[in-house]
């Protein structure tokens, strides 16, 4: 394991607390978290006093821009896509649409910590859709992990009662989309930028909103509503840089699993801004979803690092002890 934190010595008797990069991983990927719950809360309250296809819009048109500015900033001066990523854009688009539309649709009517338990299980979701599409290998402890996993969110959906409508649907149907625009993103040429994918996407999903205004009118938009928009925009483009520096910065199998805290943040904000607390079982489902995907991470850190250790000694070089 990567060291966490550590003292430096400045001068005679004074000390500093220095980050370690793991540390600072930890940090930018609880930051990226909390605003995209932000951006999640800001999103349920304004699709309740404006019809979803204008929000979508008018938050599209706001992120766009500011996605444009970031690319030029980065010195990206096209926006071309190589031939072979092309097909996979594609895919990734289509799913990415559908995956804004269904959790749109499921965030309005649900409550957020619930939606939000349901979202935690995309890191089993994925490493089933790798094992099926990809035909990455998933060995029985990891298998029985995602059941197990899958099993807690049954908990918070609860199929047969009360609790389980289209909206409990929506948001599985949700977890599916990402998946497919997850596996379709691990398949993109290393030199492509995030940014480039970034742009394409929220060009999609506006059309997809202006679309959306044949069949719903445009109403007038109150100053604060536009500043919640403004809001959500802000939050999503901190939320995309955040976590990008997380992952570039902390060892993965140490950032990674503070995806999680982004629960906690919907409890919190669930609570206090929608007065919602979920229930008992939910609170169950969604620790029973952390403690598995905290499983799956650790032991795909451990085959990776198992894997790394057989090539190093088939070519006669060391491995660094993390």
């Amino acid at each position: 394991m990567g060291q966490v934190f550590g003292l430096t010595r400045l001068g005679q008797g004074v000390w500093a607390l220095v980050l370690s990069d793991n540390s600072r991983g930890i940090v930018f990927m609880a930051v990226a978290m909390a605003t995209f719950t932000v951006n999640d809360s800001f999103m349920k309250a304004v699709t309740q006093v404006l019809p979803l296809s204008q929000a979508i819009v008018i938050r599209g048109m706001m992120t766009l821009a500011a996605l444009l500015i970031l690319a030029r900033v980065m010195g990206i001066r096209t926006l071309a896509i190589p031939t072979k990523d092309r097909r996979l854009l594609g895919w990734r688009t289509l799913a990415e649409l559908g995956a804004t539309l269904t959790f749109l649709l499921a965030l309005r009517q649900m409550p957020l910590a619930n939606l939000s338990a349901i979202l935690q299980s995309l890191p089993l979701a994925v490493t089933l859709g790798a094992a099926i599409a990809l035909k990455e290998p998933v060995g029985w402890r990891r298998m029985t992990a995602i059941a197990v996993g899958f099993g807690g969110v049954m908990l918070i959906v609860r199929p047969g009662t009360e609790g389980f409508n289209i909206w409990s649907v929506l948001a599985l149907i949700s977890v599916a989309f990402v998946v497919v625009r997850d596996l379709a993103t691990r398949q993109f040429s290393h030199g492509l930028p995030s940014v480039t994918i970034a742009i394409y996407t929220s060009v999609a999903v506006t059309i997809m909103g202006l679309a959306g205004l044949a069949v719903e009118d445009w109403v007038a938009v109150k100053p604060h509503v536009f500043a919640m928009l403004a809001g959500a925009s802000a939050m999503l483009i901190m939320g995309y840089l955040f976590i990008v520096m997380a992952m570039r910065v902390g060892d993965v199998a140490i950032v990674a699993p503070f995806r999680y805290s982004a629960l906690i943040w919907a409890i919190l904000l669930g609570w206090l801004v929608f007065d919602d607390f979920p229930k008992a079982i939910t609170l169950l489902g969604a620790a029973i979803i952390v403690a598995t995907g905290l499983y799956t991470y650790v032991r795909e850190h451990q085959l990776q690092r198992r894997i790394a250790a057989t090539k190093a000694s088939m070519t006669g070089t060391a491995t660094p002890d993390r």
